[in-house]
C-alpha cells in the first residue's frame, strides 16, 4: 500500500489535477513554508548566539537563514513531491499534468542554489572567527591578508562544488562533465603552475606567521620592512627606501629572520674615562650606572646586565657596559639609549669624571 492509496478520486478537472491531487500538492506546499519560516527563525537564534560581530551578524546571518530555510523547505517539498510522482503509476486517484513532470528537478535545482548561497553569506564568518583568535583585539595587514585568502578560497570552493551539483540538476552527464573539467583543470593547473605555488605559499606563511606587516626581516639576501603580504607576493622596503618583490613560493624554502619577533634587543658598549681618573670616583660611576640602567623603564633582564671595568691602558680605563631593551622598534630603542647616555654623562660630570679624548696628548 502506498502513502496516496487513500486518495479519494474526483472525476473534476482543476487544471490537469485531479481534486485530491491539487489538495496533496498544496499541503505540501504550505508545510514547506512551515519548514522555512521554523528553520530560518531558529538558524537565526542559534548562529546569533554563536556570532558575536554585529556586522557579520547583520550580513550573514539575516540573509544566510533565508537561505537555510529555503534550502530546507526545498529538501521537504522534494521528498514528498518525488514519493507522489514515484506512487502515481500504482495510483489511478494521483493525476499530474504534463507540464509539471519537471517539479522535482526544479525543487533539486532550487536546493543545490539555495545551500551554495547559505555557504557564500557564511564565508563572512572567516572575519569573526580570525579576530576571536588574534590575541591582541586588533586586525593588522598580515590578518587581514589572510581573511582575504581564506575567503576567496572558500568562495572559489562552493562555487566550483556548487556549479557540479547545479549541472547535475539541471540534467547534464556529470560524468562528462567531470572529465573535462579534469582535462581543462589540469591544462590551468601546468600554465598557472608558479601562480598556484605563490598562493599555496601565501596561505602557508599566513597560516605559519613567521612575520606581519610592520616587522623587519632578511629573507635570503632580502633585508627590510615587510609593508605588505599579497595572494602572490610579499613586498619588503629595504634601508635604502627601495621595494623588493619576494614571490610567496620563495619564502616556503627560503631561511626567514624576523628581527620583529626578538623579545629583547641587547646593547653593548665602552665608556672610557681619562687614566688619570680617581678610583673612587670610577667605582661609584660603576655602580650608579648600572642602578640607572636597571631602573629605566626600557630595561629588562636586570639580573643579567652589567657595567664594571673592562680594562686599562696608558691612556684609559675602559669600562664595559651590557644591558637589554625592552621596546618594540628601532626608534624607540634609539630614543632609549640616547636618554640613558645623557643621563651616563650627567653622572660622570657629577663625579669630575673625564672621557678619554684620544687627540689630546697627556702632560707629563
Amino acid at each position: 500500500m502506498g502513502l496516496y492509496d487513500n486518495l479519494t478520486y474526483s472525476s473534476d478537472d482543476f487544471g490537469g489535477f485531479s481534486e485530491s491531487t491539487l489538495i496533496v500538492l498544496a499541503s505540501i506546499f504550505v508545510a514547506s513554508f512551515l519548514v522555512r519560516y521554523l528553520v530560518s527563525t531558529l538558524s537565526h537564534r542559534f548562529v546569533s548566539v554563536i556570532i558575536s560581530n554585529d556586522e557579520i551578524r547583520k550580513k550573514a546571518v539575516k540573509k544566510g537563514d533565508a537561505a537555510l530555510g529555503t534550502a530546507v523547505a526545498s529538501v521537504f517539498a522534494f521528498i514528498f513531491c518525488s514519493i507522489l510522482w514515484d506512487e502515481r503509476s500504482d495510483n489511478a486517484n494521483i493525476v499530474i499534468p504534463s507540464w509539471l513532470e519537471y517539479l522535482p528537478d526544479v525543487l533539486q535545482f532550487m536546493l543545490v542554489f539555495f545551500v551554495v548561497v547559505w555557504a557564500f553569506r557564511l564565508v563572512s564568518l572567516v572575519y569573526d572567527v580570525v579576530k576571536f583568535f588574534d590575541k591582541d583585539g586588533e586586525l593588522d595587514g598580515t590578518e587581514k591578508t589572510l581573511i582575504s585568502a581564506l575567503e576567496s578560497t572558500l568562495r572559489f570552493v562552493i562555487v566550483f562544488v556548487g556549479s557540479v551539483f547545479i549541472a547535475d540538476a539541471l540534467g547534464f552527464q556529470l560524468t562528462s562533465l567531470l572529465a573535462g573539467l579534469g582535462i581543462t583543470g589540469l591544462a590551468l593547473a601546468l600554465a598557472a603552475k608558479d601562480t598556484i605555488s605563490n598562493f599555496f605559499g601565501a596561505i602557508t606563511v599566513l597560516l605559519d606567521r613567521p612575520f606581519k606587516v610592520g616587522d623587519w626581516v632578511l629573507i635570503g639576501a632580502s633585508e627590510g620592512e615587510v609593508i605588505e603580504i599579497n595572494l602572490r607576493t610579499t613586498l619588503v622596503r629595504t634601508s635604502l627606501d627601495t621595494i623588493i618583490t619576494i614571490p610567496n613560493a620563495n619564502l616556503v624554502s627560503t631561511p626567514v629572520e624576523n628581527f620583529g619577533k626578538r623579545r629583547w634587543r641587547r646593547w653593548q658598549s665602552m665608556i672610557h674615562l681619562d687614566i688619570n681618573s680617581d678610583p673612587t670616583a670610577v667605582e661609584t660611576f660603576c655602580k650608579r650606572t648600572l642602578e640607572l640602567i636597571q631602573n629605566h623603564e626600557a630595561t629588562t633582564k636586570e639580573e643579567s646586565s652589567w657595567c664594571s671595568i673592562n680594562t686599562i691602558s696608558a691612556q684609559s680605563i675602559d669600562i664595559g657596559l651590557n644591558l637589554y631593551w625592552n621596546v618594540s622598534s628601532s626608534l624607540a630603542e634609539r630614543s632609549a639609549r640616547e636618554e640613558l647616555i645623557l643621563e651616563t654623562m650627567e653622572l660622570a660630570k657629577e663625579l669630575n669624571l673625564s672621557f678619554y679624548d684620544g687627540r689630546i696628548r697627556q702632560q707629563r
